[in-house]
């Protein structure tokens, strides 16, 4: 691959001297390419040395072989001062490297093994540093250990990776041992088969089972039943049956596990019939019914939706002499919340602690992600704070749920402080929890923080899944980066992670919001083309691609495509096309559309329903045709949601009709539909309309009591509208007559509010906000200065930062990137360039997109000294280095025609340890301008 990339560079050397470019540029190209070359060159020196496992670094080499020199050699090795000071730096593929030696003494290996577990805090060894032990101890004959590392090394394994290496291991060695002194003992084979069961590894469990039977070792009740439940525990019950006969051949009598297991597979199948035979014939075969057997169909029952015969179960368990324990509780606790009868599951969750049943980390863990599906994050995290008062341990999956709930909602600072809490109780997050961050990250356009974390997940070794990079991709797309969106879909290779069909749907509806529909349909046929197959999400990414540009009739024939290619259109292809037909007015074949859907078994969903009530109503037909659409969603079983009822309340207020909104309003929050930003700035402009202003005033007191935020839309609105009753006082005062403000309401444009307003009309704003009881908070300050500085208004913005300072309230991150985009659109680059530091200094992280527009300003500017170091202040920060490269180097300083500084930017990149990757070499050049770009 990195000659690949070697010989991009080689053909763009060529291309120069044919396009006679600059000679700035070609030394930008030539430098760039001697950084390659060095580092593709140090990448395969340093591969040449590969002991066992992965390769280590000279540094890692010379701390082995300090370590053997001292163990080999010193009697008294375990007190020696200099392998004391280097216990901190072994990690367990020093040990398997200075294992690996087989002059190394097999007692001292032994020894040391031991040792260094005891000694550092926290330290496992790996599977390999068992297996190089093995090899010593099998060679000087010490078998009685050996045998005994061997069973540490099956349980030691964590993955199936590891637990399919120990199995060939174990196998390996039995078979190449001297005189078979290493046999495999019943014991030690039931062991290896529970470790293989761990990962359900069947095929490699069916090949231990044939070993012993040739081992002529015969299997007892525990081999059988480990086979029974690994079948049954992914659903393969005619196999486990098969195992049940060969146990009774056998002669072994089956347990009560054993039938357990096998409700279990009826269950896994949804068979829940044989579930219930089987259940009643275990008395009849001579087993008893443990609580085991009755937590096994309670749980199958409740999974399907047959929570009352569970319950019919849980209360017949005394008959049988069983009591519930806390699993049995909290299998009916999670059906009950899988339900949605949440207040049912906390009135068990009450009924078990005052039966003396104390509920574990599992039964909070199943209530607190119960809590946080329904937003209710107060009342989790007041679960969280009950379970760490009762001394329970908390592990990774409570804190997942908690951090999920946190970013779903969008409060990151609330599921950082728990990643913090997380990490100081020396509870490892998993990469599902960097998922979780990533993914609130990036839906709040944090991308930047989110390719940060992206970076703590690769240094910690964590495996990013196709999750991660989805989430990425859709995050980069979200804030409008679309060039990186394409770019990390080329590094997902590096990782051996493969685009699924859900990354191509997002970047061709990408390709499509941006305008670029031909490029759209282009990359969708070239999907094509490498065998992927287009699924609903891909074809829907097209059609409502199309439908946006307006070009129904090519939405129309690739739906009739994907219905030939048996792909099955579902709720969201039909609705995007109906919402494309909508917007043509066409609302006869939208209606048609609807009635397809149905004939097709598909059920319209609120977003059907929602997009024809909402032309309706913008085309003038009468809210009666739209209300018997509504109320046909009701009739349906479709509860409609913010938006259907903000449709209504939308026409409602153009009309004037404040009082059939408020009805609305009112009817949507007794529904259980809590109303968005969207909702009040519509009624807010309502009465604004209409000459209220206190009645605005008291819509935005609703929504700071009801806990939504106001967007700058929101105080745009109030403010123009503010404006206008003061402009209706002033001049009634003047003429001495009143004057309707409802006629003046629309004297100003919404537009014009940034460009008009000044310090004193908004400090009297905020003070008419205090008293309708709107207390002026950051959000408030962030959404004032984000206006001002949308309007170019440096100082209004400044003015109101030095105010809101001055009553105790410190500028947030928003502020700080308002401020500094203002400034560099008013060519102040070097204030931008001070408050990104003042910025980092109050612990935030600026958005990359901040530095790009001040690194390149200064050079515009011709301050380099200034520029350069700007662009080393950010490297200190915990930026994802690729990322840096993209949005700096690429997409600013070639784009904006500074090509020639890159290499000097990258010489400080490598200086700082940030060096990029090979394939964002090649996008430096590919970005270089056109005389030199092939």
């Amino acid at each position: 691959m990195n000659g690949f990339f070697i010989n991009i560079f080689r053909c763009r050397i060529k291309s120069w001297v044919i396009s006679k470019d600059k000679p700035g540029n070609i030394n930008s190209i030539l430098n760039i390419f001697n950084r390659l070359s060095k580092y593709t060159t140090t990448a395969k020196s340093s591969s040449s040395i590969t002991p066992v496992g992965n390769s280590l670094d000279s540094e890692s080499v010379g701390l082995c072989n300090q370590v053997f020199d001292i163990i080999s050699h010193s009697k008294n090795w375990d007190k020696n001062p200099s392998l004391l000071k280097l216990v901190p730096s072994i990690t367990p593929l020093h040990v398997c490297n200075v294992l690996n030696n087989l002059n190394l003494d097999a007692r001292t290996a032994l020894g040391f093994f031991n040792w260094i577990e005891s000694k550092k805090h926290r330290y496992k060894h790996d599977v390999k540093s068992y297996s190089c032990l093995l090899v010593l101890l099998i060679r000087a004959g010490l078998f009685s250990d050996a045998k005994s590392v061997r069973d540490l090394m099956i349980k030691s394994c964590g993955s199936a990776e590891e637990m399919l290496f120990v199995s060939d291991e174990v196998r390996r060695m039995k078979k190449y041992s001297e005189k078979k002194r290493f046999t495999l003992s019943l014991r030690c084979y039931n062991h290896l088969l529970m470790g293989l069961a761990k990962f359900n590894l069947i095929d490699e469990m069916e090949a231990v089972f044939i070993d012993m039977l040739i081992d002529k070792i015969s299997p007892n009740n525990y081999t059988f039943n480990t086979m029974i439940n690994v079948y049954c525990k992914v659903g393969k019950v005619m196999e486990a049956r098969l195992y049940l006969s060969k146990m009774l051949r056998a002669g072994v009598t089956p347990e009560t596990f054993t039938y357990t297991s096998l409700i279990l597979g009826y269950c896994r199948n949804k068979d829940l019939g044989n579930a219930r035979m089987m259940f009643k014939q275990i008395p009849e075969k001579g087993g008893r019914r443990s609580e085991a057997v009755y937590d096994t169909l309670i749980h199958g029952l409740g999974k399907y939706g047959h929570i009352d015969e569970a319950f019919e179960l849980f209360r017949q368990m005394p008959d049988d002499g069983c009591h519930p324990t806390v699993h049995t509780y909290t299998i009916l606790i999670d059906a009950l919340c899988r339900l949605g009868r949440r207040s049912e599951a906390f009135n068990l969750f009450r009924e078990m602690g005052e039966k003396g049943c104390h509920p574990n980390h599992h039964t909070y863990t199943t209530l607190i992600d119960c809590l946080c599906k329904e937003k209710k994050l107060e009342d989790a995290h007041k679960l969280f704070n009950e379970m760490s008062e009762k001394g329970l341990v908390i592990g990774v999956p409570t804190y997942n749920a908690l951090i999920d709930g946190y970013c779903k909602e969008g409060k990151m600072d609330n599921a950082f402080t728990l990643w913090s809490l997380m990490e100081s109780n020396g509870c490892n997050p998993e990469t599902r929890t960097c998922n979780e961050l990533i993914n609130g990250l990036c839906k709040e356009k944090q991308v930047h923080k989110a390719m940060a974390l992206f970076s703590k997940m690769r240094e910690r070794c964590m495996s990013p899944s196709s999750i991660t990079y989805n989430s990425l991709i859709q995050g980069q797309c979200r804030a409008g980066y679309f060039d990186n969106a394409f770019r990390l879909l080329m590094l997902m290779s590096e990782d051996d992670s493969e685009p699924d069909q859900w990354t191509y749907s997002m970047l061709i509806d990408t390709l499509f919001k941006e305008g670029k529909v031909e490029k759209g349909y282009a990359f969708f046929r070239s999907v094509k083309d490498k065998g992927t197959k287009a699924n609903e999400a891909i074809f829907t990414a097209l059609i409502d691609g199309h439908c946006k540009a307006g070009k129904i009739d090519i939405a129309s024939s690739l739906l009739e495509e994907m219905i030939t290619e048996n792909c099955l259109p579902n709720s969201h292809t039909y609705n995007a096309l109906i919402n494309g037909l909508c917007k043509e007015k066409q609302i006869h074949k939208a209606a048609m559309l609807v009635e397809e859907m149905i004939e097709k078994g598909l059920e319209p969903t609120i977003f059907t329903h929602t997009n024809l009530i909402d032309e309706l109503l913008k085309n003038g037909h009468s809210d009666e045709e739209a209300l018997i659409i509504f109320e046909r969603m009701l009739s349906s079983g479709i509860q409609p949601d913010v938006c259907t009822y903000t449709v209504f309340i939308h026409t409602y207020c153009i009309q004037g009709k404040l009082r059939k909104a408020e009805d609305m309003m009112v009817k949507m929050i007794n529904k259980g539909v809590l109303p968005d930003v969207v909702t009040y700035n519509v009624l807010i402009n309502g009465y604004g309309n209409l000459g209220s202003i206190d009645g605005a005033f008291v819509v935005l007191k609703r929504m700071f009591s009801a806990r939504c935020r106001p967007s700058v839309a929101t105080y745009s609105a109030l403010l123009k509208h503010f404006i206008n009753d003061t402009r209706v006082k002033e001049r009634s005062n003047k003429d001495g007559g009143l004057v309707l403000a409802a006629a003046s309401s629309s004297s100003m444009d919404i537009s014009n509010v940034w460009k008009i307003l000044d310090t004193e009309t908004t400090l009297r704003f905020l003070k008419k906000m205090v008293e309708h009881g709107c207390t002026p908070n950051i959000d408030t300050y962030d959404s004032l200065i984000a206006g001002f500085c949308q309007g170019g208004r440096l100082e209004e913005a400044k003015n109101l930062a030095f105010y809101m300072n001055e009553i105790g309230l410190l500028p947030n991150e928003d502020i700080y990137t308002s401020l500094v985009g203002c400034c560099c659109k008013l060519g102040m680059y070097t204030e931008a360039s001070t408050l990104l530091d003042n910025m980092v200094s109050c612990g935030h992280l600026p958005p990359l997109e901040s530095y790009k527009v001040v690194v390149c300003g200064l050079y515009d500017e011709g301050n380099v000294e200034e520029a350069e170091e700007v662009f080393s202040r950010l490297l200190r920060g915990d930026y994802h280095k690729d990322e840096v490269a993209w949005t700096i180097l690429v997409d600013g300083l070639h784009k904006k025609g500074h090509a020639d500084r890159c290499s000097k930017l990258l010489d400080i990149m490598e200086e700082k340890g940030r060096q990029p990757n090979n394939q964002t070499y090649s996008m430096l050049v590919e970005g270089l301008p056109d005389g030199v770009i092939i």
